[in-house]
């Protein structure tokens, strides 16, 4: 027993080795498969544990709410609402900074430091020391980095109106601004121009009158206690006291987008590994099928000599397991590699304290297994007709294929074919399924390669229709701390280098209809706007009705409305009034979820006395310096926004991020793409070789020879462009449906930049192929090829 699998073994071997080109290439779409699957579903284990164990150990918040203002004495009847464990209030308030080295002025979040031994939403120290005095601040890691700030360090904070120094003493993380950006209005972090600073509460409640108040709280909730049931609760508590409405965990703006982006990385380690995986079980079928038809004497043989049906067939199921299992191995160490560089560039802006390290051996494990599933699949007919195939029939000669003239060879077209050209349609024609597997195949690469460049060419769009010249024209947008009289637009005017005013209304409101509800911020515009435009993913303006609301379709999916439906408009802030307003008409924005109103019809509908909440401004670049030194000492100001600086943010962000998983995605498509022309060439020598040398007997020359085998090739490859076209389209098209988040959503749009992108690495393969595959034509041997069957 013991030698005759050794014998097996033997033979094994030589099998494989004697397969090196055929198997190379499956090793290599296995390993691409595996190492897509580890990189993006490493990278998701890691961010979604680092999650769990910083919200456990940090006691992230279920619940939150905003108000003006109110006396801790609620506490208690807070804490009595059904499903509460625990409650912290603090103050929060956002003042305008100025940062060392930064010429346009920075939002500073100013934040009462969480008390307790374990608190809610604690903050986790990462240098230097808790602020102590008055004056102390505790810097955000994202902002402190972004601005070069140090413990030590000062900055100048406009407080309550007055200017005034304060020290970074430490550096430090918190749960709550995992991803730090300003709210769910802001869409992307600028970490130079916003941060978080804690300070001790006394200090901040006795500058901003808040001494015995508070204006946020947080809620920790007993375990199975859903957040929806103890919202309404809240809300009617805080009412009184300006609540600017309560909202869960999910809600919470940097929980929100980082659940968001983890969601579509799993999905994306889903999908890639899948192709690959697909691609790759059709080579093993391929290769094992031809393998059992060209070993047909020897599988008689051993059959003959004693060798079970269960022994023969292992035997092949070795075989391919042999090359799934190196495929694996390659792609997996791969994977760990890609998906700690992944993790590294997602905790650039998603802040841990501690990321966890590599791929868990149970992800290998799952890794291995399912490409191991997908050979065996694949290579299931060749195993079968292995175990199959009677001995004295294997003795025989595989029968020759039946000639029959091609179809093209009947049309007029057909006869004026050169005798090659013929040869390559009856080739074609021999095996139509084979023939129309390896086009999927080929076309399936050139899928993966397209929707890799869509991911680029959907940012492109994003940036030139929100922020380059499309909805966002003006070169800053200042935020007001309270609601100011219209007249405001004329003190704008006066500051220096600006050119012209836009003011808006921004009102914080929840939308209500039947059981839906969500909040988002009515923005009222004035008609004719240059500055801010309302404008759809193919660059439509669509203007501001003069009565009703103008809603993105994202926030009417969301609430299952269309035009001529009606809402409940809940105001947050002011006088809280509610009224019912018909949906005029939807706008298809690539970005965030808003909802627009006339800014007259706002003010009418709410009573708001024609206040304003901000201004965008057109600013003369030469003396865009002094404005912003003037806004910095501008108490009536609490934030200022950059169209540029929102631009690079974009770029370093989702940006980054897309280029970088695309680069990555686009290579492991140009390896598909490459070891499926490869295989499906070896094979065709292989099948071929006696043909081929036959002819080169006849006196064909080996560029005559190498034409016919390589045309049938190129024809391959050619075939499988329009498909690989309308599969990538297809998945871009996928994908631009599915994400659709409050964030981000996707256009569809292909350019020929990409597609012929995709072109270049179809045919690059298929010239490398082509190059690997003449150089065994040049070292066949033609007598030994005769004098056997390959």
């Amino acid at each position: 027993m013991r030698a005759r699998r050794s014998l097996l073994d033997r033979k094994l071997r030589r099998d494989l080795w004697h397969l090196r080109g055929q198997a190379g290439a499956v090793v290599l779409v296995v390993a691409c498969g595996v190492a897509s699957f580890v990189t993006a579903r490493g990278a998701y284990d890691s961010l979604r544990s680092s999650q769990r164990a910083y919200y456990q150990a940090y006691r992230f918040a279920e619940v939150f709410a905003g108000l003006t203002r109110a006396p801790l004495s609620l506490l208690p009847r807070i804490r009595a609402l059904p499903g509460v464990r625990e409650v912290a209030t603090r103050v929060v308030v956002e003042v305008t900074a100025d940062v060392p080295g930064l010429a346009e002025p920075a939002t500073a979040r100013l934040v009462s430091l969480p008390e307790g031994p374990r608190p809610l939403n604690g903050v986790h120290l990462r240098r230097g020391r808790l602020p102590e005095a008055d004056g102390e601040v505790l810097a955000s890691e994202s902002f402190a980095e972004a601005n070069g700030l140090v413990p030590g360090d000062a900055l100048s904070l406009v407080v309550n109106g007055r200017w005034q120094r304060a020290r970074v003493s430490g550096i430090g993380l918190s749960p709550e601004y995992v991803y730090e950006i300003r709210g769910a209005a802001a869409i992307l972090p600028d970490n130079r121009r916003f941060g978080v600073l804690w300070t001790p509460r006394e200090a901040l409640a006795r500058a901003f009158q808040m001494d015995g108040a508070f204006n946020d709280v947080a809620l920790a909730l007993e375990p199975g206690t859903d957040a929806s049931s103890v919202v309404p609760g809240l809300d009617r508590l805080l009412e009184p006291y300006g609540g600017l409405g309560a909202h869960g965990r999910e809600d919470q703006v940097s929980h929100a987008f980082l659940d968001n982006e983890l969601e579509e990385l799993s999905a994306w380690g889903r999908l890639v590994p899948a192709i690959f995986l697909a691609v790759a079980g059709f080579l093993l079928n391929v290769v094992a099928a031809r393998l059992v038809l060209t070993q047909r004497e020897q599988i008689a043989l051993l059959k003959a000599f004693g060798f079970s049906d269960r022994a023969v067939g292992l035997h092949y199921l070795k075989l391919v397991m042999a090359v799934v299992g190196l495929g694996a191995l390659a792609g997996a160490g791969l994977g760990l590699y890609l998906s700690a560089a992944m993790t590294r560039m997602y905790a650039d802006y998603f802040r841990f304290p501690v990321m966890t390290g590599p791929a868990s051996p149970a992800l290998l494990a799952m890794a291995v297994g399912v490409s191991a599933a997908a050979g065996l699949l694949g290579a299931l007919q060749g195993v079968r007709a292995a175990v199959r195939m009677a001995p004295a029939e294997a003795m025989r000669p595989e029968a020759p294929a039946r000639f029959r003239v091609a179809g093209l060879e009947r049309t007029g077209a057909g006869r004026r074919l050169s005798l090659s050209t013929r040869m390559i349609v009856r080739g074609l024609g021999r095996r139509p399924l084979r023939a129309a597997l390896s086009v999927v195949s080929i076309g399936l690469a050139v899928a993966v390669v397209v929707t890799g460049r869509y991911l680029l060419d959907a940012v492109v769009v994003i940036l030139d229709v929100q922020l380059r010249d499309g909805v966002q024209r003006e070169d800053a947008t200042v935020v007001f701390t309270n609601p100011r009289g219209a007249g405001v637009r004329h003190a704008l005017f006066r500051l220096p280098a600006v050119t012209r005013v836009e003011p808006f209304r921004a009102v914080p409101v929840r939308l209500r209809v039947g059981h839906r509800s969500q909040r988002t911020v009515l923005t009222g515009l004035e008609p004719g706007a240059e500055l801010r435009r309302v404008m759809d993913r193919r660059r439509r303006l669509a203007p501001v009705p003069a009565e009703g609301l103008l809603v993105t379709t994202q926030l009417a999916r969301a609430l299952a409305v269309v035009p001529g439906d009606r809402l409940r408009v809940e105001q947050l802030d002011g006088r809280r009034l509610a009224r019912d307003l018909p949906v005029a008409a939807t706008v298809d924005e690539l970005m965030g979820m808003q909802a627009y109103m006339d800014g007259a019809a706002l003010d009418r509908a709410f009573g708001l006395g024609r206040t304003v909440s901000g201004a965008h401004l057109a600013v003369d670049a030469d003396g865009a310096g002094e404005l912003y030194a003037a806004l910095k000492r501008t108490p009536a100001v609490s934030g200022v926004a950059i169209r540029t600086a929102t631009l690079r943010s974009f770029e370093e962000t989702i940006g980054t991020t897309f280029g970088v998983f695309t680069t990555v995605l686009v290579l492991l498509a140009a390896v598909l793409a490459l070891g499926t022309v490869y295989n499906s060439a070896r094979i065709a020598l292989s099948e071929r070789g006696r043909e081929l040398a036959s002819l080169r007997v006849l006196g064909f020359t080996r560029g005559e020879v190498a034409r016919l085998l390589l045309g049938e090739q190129l024809v391959l490859t050619l075939l499988a462009l329009p498909v690989g076209f309308a599969l990538g389209y297809g998945l871009c098209g996928l994908i631009s449906w599915g994400y659709r988040t409050e964030l981000l959503r996707l256009p569809l749009v292909v350019t020929g930049p990409s597609v012929g992108f995709a072109l270049l690495a179809a045919l690059g393969s298929a010239a490398v192929s082509a190059v690997l595959i003449g150089g065994r034509l040049d070292r066949l041997d033609l007598v030994q090829v005769l004098k056997t069957r390959e």
